[in-house]
């Protein structure tokens, strides 16, 4: 660029200090690099500064393209690129420890045109309080997107000064916070563009039955996204999910209570409803049927909700024509299996992405599948004890537009990954896990048959697991992702510490009535933990 980076590192914890060391003359920096990298007989005029001929608005596009360290280091080589760097960064991210109170004012001077700002403060730290938020607020009025993360010193009044100062947000993103239904609502009232809500985890709507309404509010005409998470009073949400007529996405992962009537009543009306996640949730038949009243439904994630059924399923299939993505965690309960995934074949013409997990389809039903879904592109079977080589064969030889593959769990062995040597012409992956009858021998004869095929086994990682389809420790999941993360049940945190129930009719009745809990607004999440273990020991063979 003409210039050099200073030697210089000194700065404040708020980097308002990042400036040249004027005692190093940055000509002289600029004659040593010329020397070492031009070649002989080339000559540059080295009194003149070249950056100094770039706009300050080229320069703020250069530095965009940059990664952050580097925009960091060209931070550093003169006041003017201190300057044009801090004013073009949009997006910032910082630790919302208390200590960064008193460098908030030298940070937003520096950075004074944020919009994107993530704030997060880890637990064994006092978070900033309202104060600090406050300040924020002011300096950073055109926020359009925020993020809060444990920031357990915020209350009511810290977010009444942030609605009111930062009515363009569009995006708003918190968990592990205080606050409660008041500052909720004050944010729903005044940002009237707000699009996208998520909530995880917010501990101030965790007052029993008292719990005030929160919404619909200003905002409930703009919302398309709403994600409620590990919520013990997220029903306190329904008004603003009634309210918001432009709702294009739900998701209700691991919240305490019935919400089957809520589903009613939000599709009693017409709806946007395009995609929908419900996972560890008390729902049942009557929810789905619900949901089948949404006609432009494209995206349905189904997980752990055992008092679902081939009812419910098939409902969403003969009403649902538009499906394109279908994730179903049936968990073992052996209610949905055949006759939902006939429905799902007969009528879901649109299917893109299946992934089945703890569902026993037979062959006849995969067939159907495999012959009348002719789009399917991204298949997953996962912890199925009844697919095995004929099976994946049938997927072979069916499935012409597949193009990903995962099979983990399941009783196929070699001869059934054998088929895809010459079967499925559009498939460019495919992963097959913790299934014992793979060898790595059938991987590399499979490779060296279809070179372009990225085939990935784990043949000498077995183990005993219990699979699990959760999705919400990863947050929503994105059109990029080629299947949702299969890990342990253990490793699953807060209030979904359940095992996988057995798949025996007894166990699923002991599930029906464990999940009958859910209705309690005062059930923590040590009491899961004892009913896990209680219930669950009979569940961990894959």
């Amino acid at each position: 660029m003409g210039q050099a980076a200073s030697t210089h590192h000194g700065s404040s914890p708020a980097g308002s200090s990042h400036t040249r060391n004027t005692s190093i003359d940055s000509y002289h920096l600029r004659s040593t690099y010329l020397e070492s990298h031009l070649p002989e007989g080339v000559f540059v005029n080295q009194q003149q500064d070249y950056s100094s001929e770039i706009p300050d608005e080229c320069l703020a596009l250069i530095f965009q393209s940059l990664s952050s360290g580097d925009r960091k280091r060209c931070s550093l080589v003169c006041h003017r690129w201190l300057a044009v760097e801090g004013q073009s960064r949009h997006r910032l991210a910082l630790n919302a420890a208390t200590d960064v109170s008193v460098h908030l004012p030298s940070i937003f001077t520096r950075f004074d045109s944020v919009t994107k700002l993530a704030l997060r403060c880890d637990r064994k730290s006092v978070s900033i309080n309202d104060d600090a938020l406050t300040l924020i607020s002011l300096r950073c009025r055109n926020l359009t997107r925020l993020k809060l993360r444990g920031c357990r010193e915020i209350t009511d009044l810290g977010m009444f000064a942030l609605a009111k100062n930062c009515r363009s947000l569009r995006k708003f993103s918190c968990g592990s916070c205080m606050f409660g239904a008041k500052g909720m609502n004050a944010l729903l009232d005044n940002c009237s563009s707000l699009e996208e809500l998520s909530v995880k985890r917010l501990r101030g709507i965790n007052d029993g039955f008292a719990a005030e309404p929160i919404g619909p509010g200003a905002a409930a005409a703009s919302l398309k996204s709403i994600t409620l998470k590990e919520l013990y009073n997220g029903q306190c949400f329904g008004p603003l999910i009634i309210g918001s007529k432009n709702l294009k996405t739900l998701k209700i992962l691991r919240c305490l209570g019935d919400w089957d009537r809520l589903l009613e009543t939000i599709t009693v009306r017409k709806n946007c409803l395009t995609e929908i996640h419900l996972e560890r949730l008390q729902v049942s038949d009557v929810g789905l049927m619900a949901i089948s009243k949404c006609p432009d439904l494209e995206i349905l994630h189904l997980v752990k909700a055992p008092d679902c059924s081939n009812e419910g399923i098939s409902a969403i299939a003969e009403n649902c024509k538009l499906l394109r993505k279908l994730h179903i965690d049936g968990w073992r309960t052996n209610r949905i299996g055949d006759e939902g995934l006939f429905a799902i074949a007969k009528n879901s013409m649109n299917l893109v992405e299946l992934v089945l997990i703890g569902v026993n389809p037979s062959t006849v039903s995969l067939m159907a599948m495999a012959s009348n879904c002719q789009k399917l592109e991204r298949l997953a079977l996962c912890g199925s004890e009844t697919i095995g080589d004929q099976e994946i064969s049938c997927i072979a030889s069916k499935c012409m537009a597949l193009k990903k593959l995962c099979i983990k769990g399941c009783r196929v062995t070699d001869s059934g990954i054998e088929a895809f040597a010459f079967g499925c012409p559009n498939l460019v992956k495919i992963k097959v896990k913790k299934c014992r009858g793979v060898t790595s021998e059938v991987a590399d004869w499979l490779r060296a048959r279809r070179v372009l095929l990225a085939v990935n086994l784990d043949a000498d990682e077995i183990e005993h697991e219990v699979l699990d389809a959760s999705t919400s420790d990863g947050g929503a999941q994105d059109e990029g992702v080629e299947f949702p993360p299969i890990v342990n049940g253990g490793n699953v945190v807060g209030v979904a510490d359940i095992d996988a129930p057995s798949t025996s009719n007894g166990g699923r009745l002991q599930n029906k009535s464990r999940f009958s809990f859910f209705a309690g607004r005062t059930l923590v999440a040590c009491a899961f933990r004892r009913l896990s273990n209680g219930n669950g020991s009979s569940n961990d063979s894959s």
